[in-house]
């Protein structure tokens, strides 16, 4: 009876193992993420503005982080500078075109360990029309149970540069500068089960 109990619990034990060896699924959370990105503008300033996240999901194996993924989209109606006029121009043909293209999205292709925190994040983005390969500095700053809803979180910052020429938009190149700078902070806890 004894053997039988010791088996019983090495299944037990084996079985959390287990389901704490697995990749998790985040939904990120559109109030704690921002996704800015920055240029020159003629030398003068450097403008931010904030795309606002329509949906995310990141899936993070602890274990085996290089089977770990992310995927979100972008509503280009979401975009926001803070300056009314500036928001209607980026989002008019000669930049984002919103009308035709109205959703940025990334979707990651490969996630490599760096050590400690850090990770790239290889994905493809698709801005305009046009899908290019980018890469992600990224940082893991939590992960463990939340404090204010308990639910198992996540959260990562990530920085990226790109040029947006590689997507159709060269429009004012030089004087308004071809690379963008993209800065990410981000969120995300298991959803509650329905």
């Amino acid at each position: 009876m004894r053997a039988l109990k010791y088996l019983a619990l090495a299944g037990l034990l084996g079985a959390a193992v287990s389901v704490q060896a697995a990749p998790v699924t985040y939904k990120l959370d559109p109030s704690h993420t921002m996704v800015l990105f920055s240029w020159n503008h003629f030398g003068y300033s450097n403008p931010t503005a904030d795309f606002g996240l329509g949906e995310g999901t990141l899936v993070f194996d602890e274990q085996h982080p290089a089977a770990s993924s992310v995927q979100v989209t972008l509503p280009l109606a979401m975009l926001d500078t803070h300056v009314t006029a500036l928001d209607k121009h980026l989002k008019e043909p000669d930049f984002f075109n919103a009308d035709k293209y109205p959703v940025v999205t990334f979707k990651s292709t490969a996630v490599q360990p760096l050590g400690g925190n850090k990770f790239k994040v290889t994905g493809n983005l698709t801005v305009h029309g046009v899908t290019r390969p980018v890469v992600l500095d990224a940082t893991l700053n939590k992960i463990g149970p939340h404090p204010m809803s308990k639910a198992q979180s996540i959260g990562f910052d990530a920085t990226a540069s790109i040029k947006r020429s590689d997507f159709g938009m060269g429009a004012y190149v030089p004087n308004v500068s071809d690379a963008v700078n993209i800065r990410i902070t981000t969120e995300g806890s298991v959803p509650k089960k329905p």
